[in-house]
């Protein structure tokens, strides 16, 4: 059986990333495409567990290592449990977040530096990257009014305006970094428009790479 497709959403708190994994998830669902949605952290059982530590409100003391050993850990299960599997099938596999956000959020964010962050995922990655990544860039601004509107908040929505602009920039070098995988929307538009745009990236990349329906 041919590999499936292993395609990962990033952007910062606010891009509209969740949205648009849904959006797309639906289409391709609906045109017969084999699909596995999944999310970073929260992905397996263990992952969900992790998810309600590093996303509570109430841990303002968790350290930013901590949270990074905890992401790593939540992938390791993650890539063994859904993601390998899913592609073995022959199935596109969508994630909301992976490694990327990991290296942003406390590579950068954090300051714990790309260097320490990409060996730590070493062996919970198990060599597994994505076959392309939508990086959803949405300016500060936009994401801080569109976090004030939502109803859902979280522990972190509510950083430090430093944060996020550290996270930006560690996006910026990533998707510098990694050209050929990396593909730059610009999510200040409407939630439709952003949605087309994403679609005929995908059925390019679906046709190129010769992904065929169930």
């Amino acid at each position: 059986m041919k590999r499936g497709f292993f395609i990962t959403f990033e952007g910062g708190e606010g891009s509209g990333k969740s949205v648009q994994v849904e959006i797309l998830v639906r289409h391709l669902t609906e045109d017969g495409y084999p699909i596995v949605a999944t999310r970073e952290p929260g992905g397996t059982r263990i992952g969900t567990l992790i998810r309600a530590i590093t996303h509570d409100s109430k841990n303002s003391d968790l350290r930013g290592i901590t949270e990074a050993f905890l992401m790593a850990a939540d992938r390791a299960q993650h890539v063994r449990e859904v993601i390998e599997p899913g592609l073995e099938m022959g199935k596109i596999v969508i994630s909301d977040r992976y490694v990327d956000s990991n290296i942003a959020y406390q590579g950068f964010g954090r300051k714990l530096g790309e260097e320490f962050i990409t060996s730590l995922n070493s062996f919970a990655i198990n060599n597994l990257m994505p076959d392309a990544t939508f990086l959803l860039n949405v300016d500060v601004e936009v994401g801080a009014i569109r976090r004030k509107n939502s109803t859902k908040s979280d522990r972190l929505d509510l950083q430090r305006n430093t944060f996020y602009d550290s996270v930006v920039k560690g996006y910026a070098y990533l998707a510098k970094k990694n050209p050929k995988r990396f593909i730059i929307i610009d999510a200040n538009a409407g939630i439709e428009e952003v949605a087309a745009v994403i679609w005929r990236h995908v059925d390019t990349l679906l046709t190129t790479n010769g992904i065929q329906k169930s």
